[in-house]
């Protein structure tokens, strides 16, 4: 893989890392002890019992919302923890060169197109 190509998917995978912190930060905060970990914050839209039941629901909606979020985050991280260590575009799983395609389509893949459908 050229250098080129590498820089256009790191800048890709920068600006999803962005993305994705600024969409968390809407509903969570950043934990204090954990880099990426995010805590969502639990709505108050009033004392009434309907208000009540509107925050839980609200709150469970958010949590979800936060867990994928957070595994997106984590796998962006990781693609860019391996184009620093010179080990990006590898299949996790067999070893093989994940196609350029695919890299460029989903930058944060961590298995070829073959393993991804095994799993």
């Amino acid at each position: 893989m050229n250098q080129e190509l590498i820089n256009y998917i790191k800048e890709k995978l920068l600006e999803e890392k962005a993305h994705l912190e600024k969409e968390l930060g809407q509903f969570a905060q950043r934990s204090e002890h954990q880099r990426d970990d995010f805590q969502s914050t639990f709505p108050d839209y009033g004392d009434k019992e309907d208000d009540n039941a509107v925050e839980v629901a609200d709150f469970s909606t958010r949590l979800s919302l936060e867990g994928s979020l957070e595994n997106k985050l984590q796998e962006v991280n990781n693609a860019l923890k391996k184009i620093t260590e010179g080990t990006y575009g590898f299949c996790e799983n067999c070893q093989q060169e994940i196609p350029e395609e695919r890299l460029k389509v989903f930058p944060s893949a961590a298995l070829c197109m073959k393993c991804g459908s095994e799993k």
